[in-house]
């Protein structure tokens, strides 16, 4: 049975993502078969695992998944894996108002071990209030060690081990060879940076030091998945999907259950001007970085063109459902002209976050029959919206209704929430 681990902090910004990676690539350079997962609802972090281990890497959503979609996708990473590292989302606690949906409802629910990672910059025996106040908050949380992460100096680091009575499985020192670029939705994409293995090397090598691996290793527990169930089913028999640095917010559980189930799936790159496999009777045009991409996806004649005669159902959500709109206005206000399929304009030159779970119920026409969970989170606006079907009834996370979601004309639709899971 595969051992697992929890990595988690206190807030966003601690370094659990430069960590989680550097330990799976460590592990797996000592011939440890590793395998990830991230908590919550995360496109871009579970990609920087990847790179790291060379497998899928899996969420993990407490809020947005049953306990038993959570026991399968956690078995499947478990099968042919010596240890399992689940990166946490946001700060330990943090999930969604009044329901389970946090990383340490996730370690609760699969009787695991937490590491704390903590950024010890501008703080010393301060750290040691914050990591007891965590260690104390919850009874039924096993928080076993810490991780002091950007320490300034070795008296900085005896400072901290002093005041601290949680044990201190390492201490990291500040370094500005492992930082990584972000933009408006986190982290830049892995795929984007040619620097990309070194930056892994870097880290492994990092978190090789202090015995740190030993210590992981040593608090992590078996992996004893609940009983598992079905993925959302797949919305066609051959499905297209967009792939590539505009379109990359594709949850791999997603497209693996719709494998596992009988489909088969195709891709194409709207970038490379690409059109969708004719044959196939669903496109789906996950969400990623249109914005940043707009003027080539306007001047690629031949995607669009693909896109407007597929015969079959075409789908786009968040990013995707921009394109399908008339037009897209970029950050420095220029607007590009994009499919001309559904009757919408949006800009990203006025940006407003639009951060968080919906309960979706799919309305007349929608891929889907059964309620649904989504998480939605982009800074672009609706600048006008026109004639057409609403594709979704929509509540929030505790249950306040929300205006209907999406738009669907004949059969094109989209809207911004990214569907994760059928609602239990």
């Amino acid at each position: 049975m595969a051992k697992a681990i929890v990595v988690a902090a206190p807030a966003s910004g601690s370094g659990k993502t430069l960590i989680t990676m550097g330990l799976l690539r460590a592990f797996r350079n000592r011939g440890v078969r590793t395998a990830a997962a991230k908590a919550g609802p995360d496109y871009i972090d579970p990609r920087f695992h990847e790179a790291a281990t060379g497998r899928s890497c899996y969420n993990l959503d407490p809020w947005a998944m049953s306990h038993g979609l959570i026991g399968s996708l956690a078995a499947d990473l478990a099968a042919g894996s010596d240890l399992v590292i689940i990166e946490g989302v946001m700060g330990l606690f943090d999930g969604p108002r009044g329901a389970k949906g946090s990383t340490a409802d996730l370690a609760q629910a699969l009787g695991l071990p937490v590491i704390l990672t903590v950024d010890c910059r501008q703080q010393a025996q301060s750290a040691a209030a914050l990591v007891h106040g965590f260690a104390s908050f919850r009874k039924d949380l096993n928080l076993l060690g810490v991780i002091l992460n950007r320490v300034a100096s070795a008296r900085h680091e005896a400072l901290l081990r002093e005041a601290i009575t949680l044990p201190v499985l390492a201490a990291l020192p500040n370094d500005s060879a492992l930082a990584w670029p972000s933009r408006h939705l986190g982290l830049v994409q892995a795929q984007e940076n040619p620097e990309l293995e070194a930056f892994i090397a870097g880290a492994a090598a990092r978190v090789s030091e202090q015995g740190l691996l030993d210590r992981v290793m040593d608090l992590a527990a078996p992996l004893a998945a609940p009983p598992g169930c079905a993925a959302l089913p797949p919305p066609g028999q051959h499905i297209a999907v967009a792939r590539d640095d505009a379109f990359s917010f594709a949850y791999p559980h997603l497209l693996d259950g719709w494998r596992s189930q009988g489909a088969s799936l195709s891709f194409f790159s709207p970038l490379g001007d690409e059109a969708p496999d004719p044959k196939a009777d669903f496109v789906f045009l996950p969400g990623g970085y249109p914005e940043l991409h707009a003027g080539r996806l306007a001047a690629n004649a031949e995607f669009r063109a693909g896109l407007r005669a597929h015969p079959g159902l075409v789908y786009g959500e968040c990013g995707g459902f921009m394109v399908l709109g008339d037009s897209l206005t970029d950050a420095a206000g220029t607007t590009h002209p994009m499919a001309g399929l559904l009757p919408l304009a949006t800009s990203f030159a006025a940006r407003k976050l639009h951060l968080g779970y919906r309960r979706l119920t799919p309305l007349a026409g929608a891929p889907w029959a059964k309620p649904l969970t989504a998480h939605e989170f982009h800074y672009s606006t609706l600048v006008t919206e026109g004639d057409a079907e609403r594709l979704f009834a929509a509540v929030d996370a505790t249950g306040e209704p929300l205006p209907a979601m999406g738009l669907r004309r004949g059969l094109v639709m989209g809207s911004y929430a990214h569907v994760i899971a059928e609602a239990a």
